[in-house]
């Protein structure tokens, strides 16, 4: 008894502190880093070279060894040591540039992981001096090798699987039917599911270190990959979760061997359930965003509900199947399944609907990926309910035909009609419960057609960005930027000078209702950048009569900037750029601007 005790407490002291191991990494973020701002500027043009690049997230990002690559016009790489975290924070970071820096236009392409665990890419571009001719591709670099991003995909199914079946069959067996009967037609199917969860989670943690640095296969056994992997808060749950599932088998040995009492042996398979599930809410979606500790505990209930579900709709479907003809599966194991997938469709309700509104924001987020594949999986659902109620049905028909039975046998004995058809030793006859149970296959075999792709529904969800998410992103432009107004003035004071004439380059940012942020950059006759003593920007709606409003330019050592300006109104705005280039000389010169909503 005492060593019983003492391995009860050993396995809940090692599922405690692996489960703190794992939450204490989730911290608040919006699920997939999106790139808000950078040092320089996207389509920014500089009058001396940077010393360094830097990038900011909305959320803490993982980085690799290629996090950030910068290319000079001829397609070399500039940077001067490795991407790092810049003043501590995990959501900027940063990357020293070489010195010497020529003048043309060059391309930063970024790749970090998010603090969901899923890997995101872009690009963008700066110059020096003045844009060149010829720069480096722009496109950004694949978050995910393909044929890795594929074999990854597919463990991720496989785990799902596996899981619904350790799950969801063992606790058929032990809140369903509780028999020697059920344990030894189960044992098998259960197996297949450790052995799935088991081998897919092995597959996925070779597979994590290509995945994050975006190489190939090659990487799989590299040592430097696997302690990256390691060190990481996705590859920590996954080397959590074969712990746990060790210590899943070691349960399962101990219980052959009557090591550990049954209502122990529980507590400790509800430790390890629960275990389980947080390497899944650990490191996906419910680790970043809003209410992260009830968005974890929601998606571990969520999880749980589909496992014991979709597990237990394999194990009835098996056992109506399979079992056999001398001890079948009893109408009350049918009945007490149907209460437990009662209880597990109303879980997946209300987890649901928390995690549909944490996952979307807002009404317009379903037409995003996310949205659709919700929409999709909210169906199949449905249908899988209404195969679900038809069950129920021949659950009652089946729960009654006994009874039936039971009068037919007392009125026979009483010297009245025998019963048409013989009864079986396992209490059916012929149309008594045998017409139940053979519509009763047929509806779970529908539900469990159906809850296939509802677990393919519900992989792919994991795997994609949420609307949330994608609505942030849809807000900035393609390389990850804020919108930007590129706005080109051409001047000429009349002065035979290098300045005194030229253009002024006004940006824009967002270019929308709002206050905006503005930088004017002074290129001289020669296209190059020129300094001056004065620049003025005001903005005038004349329609309705607002402006003019004056941008307060400042001189920033290179360009003329300011953040407090404040345009109240969408619409085409007059934009008048005063340049003054000596103490006499100077010129204004105006030009239209479309301000967006």
């Amino acid at each position: 008894m005492n060593n019983a005790r003492r391995t009860v407490g050993s396995f809940l002291v090692v599922v405690a502190v692996l489960a703190c191991a794992l939450l204490q990494g989730a911290v608040p973020a919006s699920a997939h880093a999106v790139l808000t701002g950078s040092d320089p500027r996207e389509d920014s043009v500089l009058k001396t070279a940077p010393k360094q690049i830097t990038v900011t997230f909305d959320e803490s990002v993982a980085l690799v060894e290629d996090s950030l690559r910068v290319l000079d016009p001829d397609n070399r790489p500039v940077t001067d040591g490795d991407p790092r975290h810049a003043g501590g924070r995990g959501n900027t970071d940063s990357v020293p540039l070489a010195s010497g820096l020529k003048q043309g236009t060059y391309t930063v392409s970024w790749r970090v992981v998010s603090a969901d665990s899923h890997a995101v890419s872009g690009a963008f571009t700066f110059s020096v001096g003045k844009p060149s001719t010829t720069r480096a591709a722009a496109a950004p670099p694949p978050a995910v090798d393909p044929a890795v991003g594929a074999l990854y995909g597919i463990g991720r199914y496989v785990a799902y699987a596996g899981l619904a079946l350790l799950i969801g069959l063992a606790v058929f067996v032990l809140a369903c039917w509780r028999s020697a009967t059920a344990a030894r037609l189960l044992r098998r199917p259960f197996l297949v599911g450790w052995w799935a969860l088991f081998v897919s989670t092995v597959v996925l943690v070779l597979l994590r270190g290509p995945y994050d640095s975006g190489g190939g296969l090659g990487g799989v056994f590299d040592p430097g990959a696997l302690r990256q992997t390691a060190g990481s808060r996705p590859g920590l749950a996954l080397l959590v979760r074969l712990v746990l599932l060790g210590m899943v088998a070691a349960l399962v040995r101990s219980r052959r061997a009557e090591q550990l009492p049954g209502r122990r042996a529980l507590g400790v398979s509800g430790a390890l359930v629960l275990g389980l599930a947080a390497t899944w809410a650990a490191a996906e979606h419910a680790s970043a965003g809003i209410q992260v500790p009830v968005a974890v505990a929601s998606a571990m209930l969520h999880l749980l509900a589909m496992a014991v579900w979709l597990g237990g709709l394999v194990a009835l479907l098996l056992a109506l199947y399979r079992a056999p003809g001398d001890d079948p599966l009893p109408p009350v194991a049918v009945a007490r399944f149907s209460r437990v997938a009662l209880t597990s469709v109303a879980v997946l309700a209300v987890t649901g609907v928390y995690q549909s509104w944490r996952g979307l924001g807002s009404w317009e987020a379903f037409s995003t990926t996310y949205g659709r594949v919700l929409v999709f999986k909210v169906w199949a659902v449905l249908v899988m309910l209404a195969a679900a109620s038809y069950s129920r049905r021949w659950t009652g028909r089946l729960m009654h035909a006994p009874a039936e039975e039971d009068r037919v046998l007392v009125a026979a004995g009483r010297g009245g009609t025998p019963p048409t058809a013989p009864v079986h030793q396992n209490g059916s006859d012929g149309c008594g419960s045998e017409i139940p149970r053979r519509g009763l296959r047929r509806s779970v075999l529908a539900e469990v057609a159906v809850g296939v792709l509802v677990l393919v529904l519900t992989t792919m969800l994991t795997g994609t960005e949420t609307g949330r998410a994608a609505e942030t992103t849809a807000a900035t432009s393609v390389a990850g930027q804020p919108e930007v107004s590129l706005t080109l003035i051409p001047y000429d004071t009349g002065e035979n000078t290098l300045s005194g004439r030229g253009k002024v380059q006004v940006t824009l940012e967002p270019g929308r209702v709002g206050r905006n942020v503005v930088e004017a950059l002074v290129y001289g006759a020669d296209g190059s950048p020129v300094a001056v003593p004065e620049l003025r920007l005001t903005f005038t709606l004349a329609d309705q009569q607002v402006g003019p409003l004056d941008a307060s330019l400042v001189d920033e050592r290179g360009y003329w900037g300011s953040d407090t300006l404040n345009l109240p109104i969408a619409g085409t705005w007059t934009m008048k750029a005063t340049v003054r280039v000596s103490d006499i000389d100077q010129v204004t010169v105006e030009k239209t601007v479309k301000v967006g909503r």
